[in-house]
């Protein structure tokens, strides 16, 4: 039998294969497309359309989605060279060169780690605020005596939602791609469903120049008053949503062909997902009856998640029912859920490739394979240890989610950063590439995609409301930064002696790497 492309391409870098590789195309596009979840934003509404209207809500996502090419255009095409589990941690290896490709490989991983491994929780607490509406508005609404979830329940939902996808996610990989080809069907059919059916069902609609044009900032909620910095703030919802299309990478060992089929992959999750994004954003902001109802602490939803109350309103006002919001909200969870069961799929597949070069404590704990299902189940759940740890401070803070998502977004990207830089400041003769080849174009490429990691990465580090107390204090700065310290200190003392990066398990005659 002909050995499939990117096996050959995995055995030239050093690499014998392990995993079972027979996920297809569109089964590692379903992945890469529930991690990334066009639904997965949908918290974060409600507080970008506060800070500067919907002007700027919606075109922020357009300039997002534009820089967001960039930076899927130099991934596709390093995958494309390095079609690896470790990918992006692998790719800054060897990009970076003998010298300082440790350095770069062990920053890359734990970025890339601390990311992902973050990012479950992002979906997790997403899931337990929409299951709390969907429990609200079965019981009765907020005015009609319904029971909002308190604190201690809310995070049992969390912990639930995370056992849940580690348990679905310690069988085969099939399993799990079984379902992300539901989740694909779920997130087009239900997202059809709710962008065109919204607004239809809505008896009055905003108007085309209060959806493109209105700009209004909210000072006294926010405790913001300069219009650039409110504006910057309205777009974290779009710099949110638009990544973890890295996830086809680190299915690549498991995917055919996979020097072609990941930088598709990649490429047609950003399609997809930016185009849905959109409409969806559209629908909600044309389907708004009262902007000012939204946010009042005794509407139906008790003004804690606004796209719940535009759903409700909509369906309340046209057929004195909350039964539509309530399947409404289903549909949006179930994107919550399919999401959170890819993101740990992809945070185990980078746990295990770090763990396979001595780069986490106890790595051979981590590296075990199971010997019937062939997926790495002791990084399954270390990831979903870690997840229902840092989810525990929302029994005491609110601001909780808003710190998980930075971090995520923080760590998830700024992890591409470290590979689309060694790529940018390389020798050009020294990177062999794979069929997907961005050639002359690569450098400006890589040069823009760089600069827009950067900026994105430091604004999710800026305070989101004002005046900054314990209960408004964006704790992503203190936890990044004491992590990062950690990380770095732990290099500098011990790591550097023996992390030489990505580690080879076969001996390479005549490979070209």
């Amino acid at each position: 039998m002909e050995m499939d492309s990117g096996e050959k391409r995995l055995n030239e870098l050093g690499y014998k294969q392990e995993l079972r590789r027979e996920m297809s195309l569109f089964k590692t596009f379903a992945i890469t497309f529930s991690t990334m979840s066009f639904f997965s934003g949908t918290p974060l509404y409600g507080p970008s359309l506060l800070y500067a209207g919907p002007a700027s809500l919606i075109w922020g996502y357009v300039a997002v989605t534009f820089f967001t090419w960039f930076v899927g255009f130099a991934m596709a095409e390093i995958c494309s060279s390095f079609p690896t589990t470790g990918s992006l941690y692998f790719w800054a290896a060897h990009l970076a060169g003998p010298r300082w490709g440790p350095f770069a490989s062990w920053c890359c991983a734990w970025l890339e780690t601390i990311g992902v491994v973050s990012g479950i929780g992002t979906q997790a607490y997403a899931g337990a605020q929409a299951l709390q509406m969907i429990i609200l508005l079965s019981t009765g609404t907020n005015k009609g005596g319904g029971y909002f979830v308190p604190r201690s329940v809310f995070v049992s939902i969390y912990i639930c939602l995370t056992l849940i996808w580690a348990v679905l996610n310690s069988f085969a990989l099939q399993v799990v791609a079984f379902l992300d080809v539901i989740s694909v069907w779920w997130q087009v059919m239900g997202g059809f469903i709710v962008i065109i059916g919204l607004p239809l069902i809505a008896s009055s609609t905003q108007s085309a120049s209060y959806v493109f044009t209105h700009f209004e900032t909210s000072p006294e909620s926010t405790g913001i008053h300069s219009k650039p910095y409110a504006m910057i703030l309205s777009v974290l919802l779009s710099q949110y949503c638009l990544y973890g299309y890295d996830s086809a990478a680190h299915l690549t060992e498991e995917t055919k062909g996979a020097d072609r089929t990941g930088p598709l992959a990649i490429l047609s999750s950003i399609g997809i997902t930016s185009a849905f994004g959109w409409a969806y954003l559209l629908a909600l902001t044309f389907s708004i009856q009262d902007p000012a109802y939204l946010y009042d602490p005794n509407n139906e939803t008790a003004g804690a998640f606004v796209p719940a109350q535009i759903i409700y309103d909509a369906f309340y006002r046209r057929y004195h029912s909350g039964t539509g919001a309530i399947i409404f909200l289903c549909i949006i969870w179930g994107a919550f859920f399919f999401c959170g069961l890819s993101n740990l799929t992809s945070a185990a597949r980078v746990v295990y490739a770090l763990s396979r070069d001595g780069g986490v404590p106890f790595s051979r704990i981590w590296i075990k394979i199971h010997p019937k299902h062939k997926v790495p189940t002791n990084a399954v759940w270390l990831c979903a240890a870690i997840t229902i740890i840092i989810g525990l401070p929302i029994l005491k803070l609110n601001v909780v989610y808003t710190a998980i998502i930075s971090i995520s977004t923080i760590g998830w990207v700024g992890g591409y950063a470290v590979p689309i830089f060694a790529r940018l400041v390389m020798d050009e003769k020294n990177f062999k590439p794979g069929p997907f080849y961005l050639g002359r174009a690569s450098r400006p490429v890589c040069l823009i995609a760089f600069l827009y990691i950067c900026y994105t990465c430091c604004v999710f580090l800026l305070p989101n409301l004002y005046p900054l107390r314990w209960d408004t204090f964006n704790y992503a700065p203190v936890a990044v930064s004491a992590v990062l310290t950690l990380i770095m200190l732990w290099w500098v003392l011990d790591a550097r002696k023996w992390f030489k990066g990505p580690v080879k398990n076969i001996d390479v005659q005549n490979g070209d790497i």
